[in-house]
């Protein structure tokens, strides 16, 4: 509020000052004389100008003028800032004569003269009050506008929050019934299994705090977790990298890869009585980073995208990257499954 009130003297101030200039101005380049601009006059009518432009704006306030206003009130609007105009010329013209700061060789009446400046002057009233309801229906959509892209963002928040709170507790059931297999068949491997999931479970909670994170610390969480699934499939499961180094520092959104990762093995492995392979690439490609996750398996059709991940990973990867990224669910080829994400560079 106190900057909104300054704002308006500044602009107050400034504007009638700026008009007494222009017309200092422009009597000089008409060739006239000092004595001929009535100084004395200039000032009394910028005076006058200020005072009822001010009382003018206390009226709009009091009596809600203030924009948005209702098309009926429109006429009322109007017919204030006339009637502003009015009393302005009036008083201006009384007092230049009451004070004789009006002198000319032809005498006029002060009722012509007044005349007079509301023909001159009083559309000063009319561009004064144009400018004032304009700066305010700037604001209005300055401030909408940004209140618009204060909710977006606070929804985009809510739903990276939303999607990541189904992500995690998913990942987390999955590597504890791998826990629990180990438990009674070998408790040395349990136990060293608890120490890969304490690494993962650390990782995923630092995960909740950034919204991207770099690709070399997503694949030491997803070596973890691979090691811990590899000791519940033992031979069934083969898994290899083919990870190009310069892609190590790019930023991808945490868990992603992860998600797919599972769902490779859950959806591929897991259901092939002999296994399977689980391939991890990642390369730059034409100004994209691109990430895949290949897997043995078929893809039968129609499948359910939210068991596969596909509805979290492309509203992430949109709420993100907009329409610049791209997912892509689909057989490369015969028993062979491709989960690939493209994020622009």
């Amino acid at each position: 509020m106190k900057n909104k009130s300054l704002a308006y003297w500044c602009c107050q101030i400034g504007g009638w000052l700026l008009y007494g200039f222009s017309v200092l101005l422009f009597t000089l380049a008409t060739d006239q004389s000092f004595m001929k601009i009535k100084y004395g006059r200039l000032c009394t009518g910028i005076f006058f100008g200020f005072l009822f432009t001010y009382l003018l704006r206390l009226f709009l306030i009091k009596n809600n003028f203030l924009p948005p206003i209702p098309k009926v009130r429109w006429w009322s609007l109007l017919g204030v800032v006339l009637v502003t105009a009015v009393l302005y010329s009036i008083t201006n013209s009384a007092f230049v004569e009451l004070t004789h700061l009006y002198i000319d060789e032809k005498k006029v009446s002060v009722e012509m003269r007044a005349f007079y400046n509301f023909v001159s002057d009083g559309p000063i009233i009319f561009a004064w009050a144009s400018f004032y309801y304009l700066w305010h229906y700037i604001e209005i959509n300055t401030n909408s506008t940004l209140d618009k892209v204060r909710l977006e963002t606070l929804v985009k928040d809510l739903e990276l929050k939303t999607i990541k709170s189904h992500i995690n507790p998913h990942f987390i059931f999955n590597a504890l019934n791998s826990i629990r297999a180990l438990v009674d068949e070998n408790p040395t491997q349990a136990r060293t299994a608890i120490t890969q999931l304490s690494n993962i479970l650390r990782s995923s909670m630092q995960a909740e705090t950034h919204e991207l994170a770099p690709l070399s610390k997503e694949l030491s969480i997803i070596k973890d977790y691979l090691a811990l699934e590899k000791v519940r499939f033992e031979e069934r499961l083969n898994i290899e990298y083919a990870i190009d180094a310069e892609t190590l520092n790019q930023p991808v959104p945490p868990m992603m890869l992860q998600t797919l990762v599972e769902n490779a093995l859950k959806h591929g492995i897991g259901k092939l009585k002999h296994g399977g392979l689980i391939k991890i690439t990642s390369e730059m490609k034409n100004n994209f980073h691109v990430m895949s996750v290949q897997n043995t398996g078929k893809l039968v059709e129609p499948y359910n995208e939210e068991g596969f991940g596909i509805a979290s990973t492309r509203s992430r990867l949109n709420l993100l990257y907009g329409n610049a990224a791209l997912f892509e669910l689909k057989e490369i080829e015969v028993g062979k499954i491709e989960a690939k994400i493209c994020i622009p560079v």
